[in-house]
């Protein structure tokens, strides 16, 4: 029989370190949904110990999840690990997952702890989670430039102590797949009890080696891989799911193990990540880039024409591209519109918001013929926006004629408070951008604006993702709209909305 490879995906946590990529409780909900329905063994829904909402969105994760292993992530500290054992009280399979670093630069000048002592915290670590569960993960952080002596002594030390689960990470994406390899080999024949844990491997991808790293880790013996939708994560991202689950399913002849996962799920999942979170996909990502399936080549065209497998190696149905249409319209009903969003995993918390979001999608129907289930997502997305928004845009026009200056006149609602206001600009987002700034005057820099099409066609909505930075606080807006500049009006007020909010979180290596 072959063996299983467990998929443990860290977009809530991992991913959501991206700058800006911070997430609602709603939203990460919505991805542990999409996620369970994927078939992901282990979800890491976040660090509680890292702020109040943190907390509430693991708890609330943990409660709702019943196909995956929920997991929280708690430094090796007593008091973040009884944070994280009462967030996943509620779990039918609950993991704790606690690390420390191991490297001689983290421990000499982060921790300022000796090696003996490093160890000695890691087994108290170990018992102390134990304490809410026995599906505890250890991971040594910088373990890449780790010396080996000490990974061997500090892993069976906690392997004793009852970790089932070893997780070695390249922190900061230093290593190559042929050493990472290796190292995964060495651990598991030096380690005398290294048969009683798993062994993991979570990858960063600084160097583009995320994937690969992971993937000669698995030909080394590894059995879990750590990952995220899309290859979200801090700095250059994570390894990714999507292409760590198709290159090991594609290659079968080569690879001794297999993921439970079903890959129909694969392309949704990196919609709704990319939706959520404003990280657009690249066109040539593979597996769910929109260019992963296309052919413009004539010689390749003619190839995939006559036989499929001449240039593809996977079927772009497999992933879940084009099973994403919904069938309402204008005329559909409320309980037919409930029924879609259920499917999708969308639940509402009052009547209000579920009434809110029909009338939007009453007012998307009558705008565009076709409707996906990427704007639904962009629909929910939009109303939890307007519930805790202080900002809101009520109206805008725009004025903009070739030879003409564009200008902008606005009004937006401040805690119910109507302001308004007019400004030119180099286009008309510049002026919009402009008129908003006369009125709030955050002193805000523009770090990124993004526009992408939610779905295909002239109709389709358009999704712009603003990132603002105020001081050492870095936020994401999102809006959507079929028309370009009332999205980026929403966006723009959307980051000021969250610059607004006191909730901030903790690095967890802060």
């Amino acid at each position: 029989m072959q063996d299983h490879l467990i998929i443990f995906d860290t977009t809530l946590r991992d991913g959501e370190q991206s700058p800006g990529a911070s997430m609602t409780k709603e939203e990460k909900i919505r991805i542990a949904w999409q996620l369970e329905r994927m078939g992901v063994d282990v979800i890491e829904a976040g660090f509680p110990a890292a702020s109040n909402g943190d907390f509430e969105a693991v708890k609330a994760v943990a409660d709702i999840v019943k196909g995956s292993t929920v997991c929280g992530l708690a430094r090796a500290i007593e008091s973040d690990i009884h944070r994280t054992g009462e967030a996943l009280r509620g779990a039918e399979s609950a993991r704790i997952h606690t690390f420390i670093a191991t490297s001689p630069i983290h421990m000499k000048k982060k921790l300022r702890m000796s090696p003996e002592q490093v160890i000695t915290q890691a087994v108290k670590a170990i018992k102390w989670a134990s304490q809410y569960t026995d599906n505890i993960e250890f991971s040594p952080e910088d373990a890449g430039r780790s010396e080996i002596d000490f990974l061997c002594k500090i892993l069976e030390a906690v392997v004793e102590a009852g970790a089932k689960t070893l997780n070695i990470p390249d922190t900061v994406g230093y290593t190559m797949p042929e050493q990472f390899g290796k190292l995964i080999a060495t651990l598991r024949e030096r380690i005398p009890n290294s048969d009683k844990a798993v062994f993991s491997v979570h990858c960063h991808n600084d160097l583009g080696l995320a994937v690969a790293n992971s993937l000669s880790a698995v030909m080394n013996g590894a059995r879990q891989v750590e990952c995220t939708i899309n290859g979200l994560g801090e700095r250059a991202g994570n390894a990714s799911l999507e292409e760590i689950v198709m290159a090991v399913r594609t290659r079968q002849d080569f690879f001794p193990c297999d993921t439970r996962i079903d890959a129909t799920h694969i392309v949704p999942a990196s919609k709704l990540v990319s939706g959520i979170t404003g990280f657009p996909v690249q066109p040539n990502k593979a597996v769910v880039g929109a260019n992963a399936f296309a052919h413009e080549s004539g010689i390749h065209q003619d190839g995939v024409l006559k036989h499929r497998e001449t240039y593809e190696i996977m079927r772009a149905e497999d992933v879940g591209w084009g099973a994403n249409k919904l069938l309402l319209g204008k005329h559909s009903g409320r309980n037919a519109f409930r029924s879609r969003l259920l499917e999708l995993g969308i639940e509402f918390e009052s009547e209000e918001m579920l009434n809110n979001t029909f009338m939007r999608f009453k007012e998307l129907a009558d705008k565009k013929h076709e409707i996906f289930d990427e704007d639904l997502h962009a629909l929910v997305s939009d109303e939890a926006l307007v519930l805790q928004e202080r900002y809101r845009l009520l109206s805008l026009t725009i004025h903009c004629e070739t030879g003409e200056i564009p200008y902008a006149r606005l009004i937006i609602s401040d805690d119910g408070k109507e302001l308004q206001a007019e400004s030119d600009g180099s286009g008309p987002v510049d002026a919009t951008f402009r008129a908003i700034e006369k009125l709030l005057s955050s002193g805000a820099e523009l770090q990124l604006f993004s526009v992408n099409n939610i779905t295909s066609g002239t109709d389709s909505q358009g999704e712009v993702t603003v990132r603002l930075q105020n001081r050492e606080r870095i936020v994401n807006g999102h809006g959507a709209d079929t028309d370009i500049v009332v999205a980026s009006a929403k966006a723009y007020l959307s980051a000021l909305n969250k610059l607004n909010s006191k909730l901030e979180r903790a690095h967890p290596q802060v």
